[in-house]
């Protein structure tokens, strides 16, 4: 073998065995790591028979986890070929789209368009726009989403009813599903955790946990969901969390100022190759994810439009932003602390969500369940500080994502929202499992202001469980749960679905 030739081998081997030496010291860092919400545990009280020790634990690892197909990554790769990567595009590609909701020509949707060449679609058994999209079954994404037979993410879970069983679905929209290459949801986490708590009690009984939520998606997808994908697998709970996607301040401010057309700091310039590759690596590897924050960290901002106060950029500080001048005119005659549901002016699109927990109710209810109803965590509040770099995307989201609004405005409004679900439950006599109340306002579980990081959803699923907990009890209590025998109810519609292909070029969008 020439010398030149056993050298590159060399080096090549030698940096492979490095970067996997890197790779495995970084976990086992990031396992070692102080992890943010442990100092929290203490203030959430825990639920009878559950054991503190049981925070650290994981699920098992997916049985339905493949390899990434070629298939799969060679559409990856057209997705960053065609150049429009923003948001979830990636993603996108691995869900099939509502049929009637992408209309008969792709290339007129004002979305689906970009898509590069193709996407799958679904038609759903009732003709209905609702749910706009599912994710592939039985699927393992490039991303690291793994779906099981019904497109939800998870494990596998039988179909037909089995004995000594309990069943839990999660619904809801990203705050649910999680983001796709994090290990666990938070539904994976309760899942794990009851059945560790039937095995503390020596309890004869399994729980089966499924996560039936999606990105993007509001009411009326969810409602879709419980009715064509949720009822045929007979739950015994329907677990709601959601108050995002439709929080819309804007009809509260007759004259609303104009949102910023941009950020007011300079944008990012496009990624490199580097970059997009690093990109890529991390979510599936701790050494590229590491760089990548070390890279964005270190990264020295540039300023656009310094504010004429102090010469610098909006939220240099970790300050709310400069918001302009505007008056949000409450509906007259709604009581903030006593709303009345019956009220069609509620603000932030609550009658259209109430009228969609009736359909989920009464639907979950058909076939032999019930629904429970949680708060929704929103981490606003007024005179907020954030750590400029640390908590760059939570300043971003809340000054830019939902300018031009204030914090207060904000807070205010979640907090009403809240109010509402609490009083739409006690009215319905339903449970309503306070996650607000307990999940602690710490911006270092938080990506944005909804969303947590890894160790944010572990301790949002942690308060879950504690309130979860009574609940059940109180079933196995009074002999409700486990059931002796199952509703009967009609299979799960085919779900089949197919590719399209089209080309738009040339085409008006």
């Amino acid at each position: 073998m020439p010398t030149i030739l056993k050298n590159t081998l060399l080096v090549l081997i030698s940096i492979v065995l490095c970067t996997a030496a890197a790779e495995g010291m970084v976990r086992w860092l990031d396992a070692e790591a102080p992890s943010a919400a442990l100092k929290h545990l203490g203030g959430i009280p825990l639920a009878e028979g559950v054991q503190p020790a049981w925070f650290g634990e994981n699920p098992a690892p997916l049985p339905n986890r493949h390899t990434v197909s070629s298939d799969a990554l060679e559409l990856v790769r057209r997705v960053e070929a065609s150049g429009v990567t923003d948001g979830t595009r990636r993603a996108d590609m691995f869900k099939a789209w509502n049929s009637v909701f992408v209309g008969p020509d792709p290339c007129a949707h004002r979305y689906l368009k970009d898509a590069p060449g193709q996407i799958y679609v679904f038609d759903p058994p009732d003709g209905s726009p609702w749910p706009r999209y599912r994710f592939l079954p039985d699927t393992t994404t490039p991303i690291g989403l793994v779906t099981n037979a019904y497109g939800f993410r998870g494990g596998p879970v039988p179909l037909a009813r089995q004995p000594k069983t309990i069943r839990i679905v999660f619904v809801g929209a990203s705050t649910t599903v999680a983001s796709h290459h994090f290990p666990y949801s938070y539904p994976e986490h309760v899942g794990y955790w009851l059945n560790r708590w039937t095995a503390a009690k020596r309890l004869d009984l399994r729980f089966e946990v499924l996560n039936a939520g999606r990105e993007s998606i509001g009411s009326p997808d969810i409602a879709a969901i419980v009715r064509n994908e949720v009822a045929p697998l007979a739950p015994d709970l329907v677990v709601y969390y959601e108050g995002a996607n439709q929080f819309y301040l804007e009809p509260l401010v007759p004259q609303l100022p104009p949102r910023p057309a941009r950020l007011p700091v300079a944008s990012a310039p496009a990624s490199g190759l580097f970059a997009r590759i690093l990109e890529d690596l991390s979510y599936s590897s701790a050494l590229a994810k590491r760089l990548q924050n070390l890279i964005a960290e270190y990264a020295a901002p540039r300023d656009a439009s310094p504010s004429a106060a102090g010469g610098r950029a909006p939220g240099a500080d970790g300050r709310e932003w400069p918001k302009p001048d505007y008056t949000l005119v409450w509906p007259t005659g709604v009581d903030e602390k006593d709303p009345d549901l019956a009220r069609k002016d509620l603000p932030v699109t609550l009658p259209e969500i109430l009228a969609d927990l009736g359909r989920i109710e009464a639907t979950t209810q058909a076939v032999g369940g019930e629904m429970a109803l949680a708060s929704f965590k929103w981490l606003v509040e007024d005179g907020m500080v954030l750590d400029p770099v640390r908590h760059k995307f939570i300043l971003e989201y809340l000054n830019y994502g939902y300018a031009p609004f204030r914090y207060r405005d904000l807070a205010r409004l979640a907090a009403f929202q809240n109010r509402v679900l609490e009083k739409y439950a006690r009215e319905h006599r339903i449970d309503f499992l306070d996650v607000a109340r307990l999940m602690p306002s710490d911006p270092d579980l938080f990506i944005d202001a909804i969303h947590g990081t890894p160790e944010g959803v572990r301790l949002r699923a942690w308060i879950m469980l504690q309130l979860l907990v009574p609940v059940i009890d109180r079933h196995l209590a009074d002999g409700t749960w486990p059931k002796k025998t199952f509703p009967v109810v009609p299979p799960p519609a085919p779900y089949k679905p197919r590719v399209v292909t089209f080309d738009c070029k040339g085409k008006a969008g």
